[in-house]
């Protein structure tokens, strides 16, 4: 279903507005890179410009020689001091759900205490239902085609629920942010029950959350129709939880997140700039394109046993003759890391078991294929595989998919990781920042055009 826009503009219309602005409009992005734009915020060589500090997050893919050329090194992802595979070997040896540890270490800047800990866990279990009729006025009654459009508008509408919503102190931000991180898993399975109803035609259930689970248990439980799962599983979405939690302060939805914080705005609208900024294909969509393009491989007879086989299926990829007509092998390459990405890694490892009990191992195998190959066709193709390795969306689609997860809900849970890496940067820029995010853009339009009265204009047509 999709609601009719009465203010449709008419093929005439738009063909008028549109070729006259083809005609008007061009940008030689040549002549760009020559005046030392720095298109994208990108360096020359493909790296992020220097924007701000932060003590929050660290991602380090490369170090630089003394002539300033990047070195390939193995990834590290550091939250607040403390490396991601330590946090992820702590939880798997101790067999515990610890991303909600990690969302209060990215927060507040330490480890929480054991009493510390249990008092967090106890305000985001309490703090999940959404106010009385929220449901019902917010998300029910206005539903979107697309969960992520719809957590946005939920996140902004939770503006018009709090009193207190445009002040900017730290206490009131905290406030804000810790509701935010508890109801916004909630927001995204209403929404996505509601999808479900008007798009999809199929039966709604809700269900309230139960005490004393995790948020990676609570996902699960309010998304599933009997409720029931797993302790593995719980354990899986709660690594990938973590492993996405924050990415540093230059990933698009949190640069976004920042710069709307410059501005002295409320936390409703930073967040759900986050959130919409997340929602691009570019961002956050990609583990969706690894899985549709690892279903046409394998619906092309690629063999996962076959290494001559793969890198043939890889070839056609990148030469357009399979697979979107993008030419790009999703799932390989990263701004940062070069050698590895360590959340690639993790997924990777600890996902393994239930592939093979879970009726997904040819795809598993493909996946690793994929990772192993991938390079080796890049240096065939193009002749170099400069800074080729696998990133976290290889291996997060397939484990959504491992989990029985809708895949329009891959971006959301997505955005679920991240709202609290989101919510610290937000902190962080309000706290310390005094100046408003400004770039500048090299004007390279004319500079002399007339101006011609309106009754002198003639028609361009």
């Amino acid at each position: 279903m999709i609601y009719p826009d009465t203010k449709q503009l008419s093929r005439a219309q738009l063909k008028i507005l549109c070729d006259d602005y083809r005609r008007n409009n061009h940008i030689d992005t040549e002549a760009a890179d020559a005046l030392g734009v720095k298109r994208g915020l990108r360096n020359p060589d493909g790296t992020g410009i220097l924007a701000g500090v932060t003590n929050i997050c660290d991602v380090i893919g490369y170090t630089r020689d003394e002539n300033n050329n990047i070195l390939p090194r193995e990834g590290r992802l550091i939250y607040r001091g403390i490396d991601l595979n330590d946090i992820v070997n702590e939880a798997v040896k101790k067999d515990r759900f610890m991303f909600e540890e990690v969302v209060w270490l990215l927060l507040l800047g330490s480890l929480p205490t054991k009493d510390e800990l249990e008092m967090f866990q106890s305000i985001l279990e309490t703090h999940r239902e959404l106010p009385d009729g929220f449901a019902e006025t917010m998300i029910m009654s206005a539903p979107s085609p697309n969960v992520m459009n719809k957590m946005a508008r939920s996140v902004l509408a939770m503006y018009a629920y709090d009193e207190h919503a445009e002040d900017t102190s730290l206490e009131n931000i905290v406030r804000q942010s810790v509701n935010l991180i508890a109801e916004l898993p909630t927001m995204m399975v209403y929404a996505y029950q509601t999808y479900r109803h008007v798009y999809q035609h199929k039966s709604m259930y809700f269900h309230y959350p139960v005490h004393g689970q995790s948020t990676a248990e609570h996902v699960l439980s309010t998304y599933r129709r009997d409720q029931h799962f797993t302790h593995e599983e719980a354990k899986l979405l709660d690594l990938c939880l973590i492993c996405h939690a924050d990415h540093g302060g230059g990933n698009n939805s949190t640069f976004a997140d920042r710069v709307l914080s410059s501005t002295g705005t409320d936390t409703y609208s930073a967040i759900a700039a986050s959130i919409c900024s997340l929602k691009g294909p570019k961002h956050g969509g990609a583990n969706l394109r690894v899985m549709n393009q690892l279903d046409t491989l394998l619906a092309s007879g690629v063999d996962p046993g076959s290494d001559a086989s793969v890198k043939e299926g890889l070839r056609k990829i990148m030469h357009k003759q399979l697979g979107d007509g993008s030419g790009l092998i999703y799932g390989i390459g990263h701004a940062v890391y070069t050698k590895s990405d360590p959340r690639a890694q993790i997924l990777k490892n600890n996902s393994a078991h239930l592939a093979s009990i879970s009726g997904h191992q040819k795809e598993y195998d493909l996946l690793c294929m994929i990772e192993k190959l991938a390079p080796e066709v890049f240096k065939e193709e193009k002749g170099h595989a400069r800074n080729t390795c696998a990133n976290v969306d290889l291996f997060s689609g397939l484990i959504y998919r491992m989990l029985g997860i809708d895949e329009v809900l891959y971006t959301p849970i997505f955005a679920i990781a991240r709202i609290g890496g989101w919510c610290a940067h937000r902190m962080e820029e309000v706290e310390f920042s005094n100046r408003i995010i400004r770039p500048a853009y090299r004007y390279v339009g004319d500079r002399h055009v007339p101006y011609v009265p309106l009754e002198e204009r003639k028609d361009n047509n």
